[in-house]
């Protein structure tokens, strides 16, 4: 019925439709070409703090599972850690900047990764209408790892994956589950590591073969020299930003990570903003994409 205290409110309501018609046709061959295909994505950083934005990303993340694409979560954690470390009135020591992981630092490592933020996660995942699986390395044998030692340097309980069984990840896809995975791993003697997140979430990449390894980070992407947005690159490109010097700071290893999980064998690695709304979706299922893309 036509609205004739407002007819202008009816119209622009059909223009609202229509726009969002034609966003779903753009989507339909990206729907078509990534359904059934894994995706393993990187969640973490600022973008697990605001609430408005781990509530969207839960329920975009569903919404990827009910069109048929399978989506697989690994989560960080690095503030939630540092509060508990401060309230627990434990010091965070550092060599060449890197955290130094005693045994009382790792055990809140583990209570805060494994019993705090997977299981919120889960949790909205499962709110949002999906079927999630909150999982750490330690479980099924997932992430078996040894002690990173990075230029010699003992870190204390930091690990590298060595090892990724995907056997109990593709048995929670072929049930329609969402597998949500904490970067705590075990070394053959059964000791517990934390590993860095985006590693893991590479190596599980790799492990899966995954179309698309997805990190979200804080920022837009990989920026040039003039601070402009790069949408896409190789992999001699990516190295290259690296050997030049253009790529700075914590991009560094992010772009490492994405060169690691292409030559596994991932068909290509994306670094785009988490806090954007819709971030994910905008990567996978318009034409421009979101974020740099590197294959």
């Amino acid at each position: 019925m036509i609205n004739t205290q407002n007819p202008s409110m009816e119209a622009n309501s059909f223009e609202d439709w229509g726009s969002i018609a034609r966003i779903l046709a753009e989507a339909l061959p990206f729907l078509r070409r990534y359904r059934g295909q894994c995706f393993v994505i990187k969640y973490g950083g600022h973008a697990m703090d605001d609430d408005a934005t781990a509530l969207r990303f839960a329920h975009d993340i569903v919404l990827l599972k009910q069109v048929g694409i399978h989506p697989v979560i690994v989560h960080g954690g690095g503030p939630q850690i540092d509060a508990f470390l401060k309230k627990l009135n434990i010091q965070s020591n550092f060599k060449n900047g890197l955290r130094v992981t005693d045994a009382a630092t790792m055990e809140v490592v583990e209570m805060v990764l494994a019993g705090k933020v997977n299981k919120e996660l889960v949790q909205s995942i499962s709110n949002a209408g999906g079927v999630a699986f909150g999982l750490t390395g330690k479980d099924g044998n997932l992430v078996q790892a040894r002690k990173y030692m990075p230029g010699g340097v003992d870190l204390g309980f930091v690990g590298e994956p060595v090892k990724v069984n995907t056997y109990i990840l593709k048995k929670i896809l072929e049930e329609d589950g969402i597998p949500v995975i904490a970067p705590i791993g075990v070394d053959e003697n059964g000791q517990t590591l934390n590993i860095n997140a985006d590693t893991l979430a590479g190596a599980i990449a790799s492990a899966l073969q995954a179309v698309r390894f997805m990190l979200l980070t804080d920022v837009a992407g990989f920026l040039d020299k003039n601070g402009e947005l790069v949408p896409e690159m190789t992999l001699a490109e990516t190295e290259q930003a690296i050997t030049d010097g253009v790529a700075k700071g914590g991009m560094i290893p992010k772009l490492q990570t994405c060169i690691a999980a292409v030559r596994g064998g991932v068909k290509g690695a994306v670094i785009l903003n988490g806090k954007d709304p819709h971030s994910v979706l905008l990567e996978l299922l318009t034409p421009k994409g979101n974020g740099t893309l590197i294959s």
